[in-house]
């Protein structure tokens, strides 16, 4: 399952999202927020996203605020969470191949719909390169968060 969550600044990133998802027939969970007009923090929309991800390692997420930044801050503050920002196909690919990154991070101030959908469906389709240096790096970053 794929979760969206974002806050009121990318509200219509986030709509726009939705309908190339509902178009290619993919699952989602909208997780909010409903309105680019009602003022809400970023920080409300991480845990509804991060929660699922972190119960069941096939789910995947996406936020977006108007940075971007704020939303990988926190979520990379979960265990297991392995948020990034991409502002191009190039760096979702990475995203996925180096990095398994399990929720991807827009930032509406800076991402066009049609850029945003192109590297969102890239980083849908880019499965994990899961060489023995990528792993062992994750297993010790995941030491840190004890």
């Amino acid at each position: 399952m794929l979760y969206i969550g974002s806050d009121y600044a990318g509200y219509q990133l986030k709509e726009k999202i939705k309908l190339y998802l509902e178009k290619h027939q993919m699952a989602y969970i909208d997780v909010g927020t409903e309105s680019g007009r009602a003022r809400n923090d970023f920080t409300e929309f991480i845990p509804p996203v991060v929660t699922p991800i972190q119960k069941n390692s096939r789910h995947r997420g996406i936020l977006i605020c108007g940075t971007g930044y704020g939303m990988v801050i926190g979520a990379n503050r979960f265990r297991g969470i392995r948020a990034t920002l991409a502002h191009s196909v190039r760096q979702a690919k990475y995203a996925r191949t180096h990095d398994n990154a399990n929720i991807l991070v827009f930032s509406a101030w800076q991402t066009s719909a049609p850029l945003a959908t192109r590297i969102l469906g890239i980083w849908l389709q880019t499965p994990f390169d899961a060489l023995p240096r990528r792993i062992r790096r994750f297993k010790k970053i995941d030491t840190w968060h004890r």
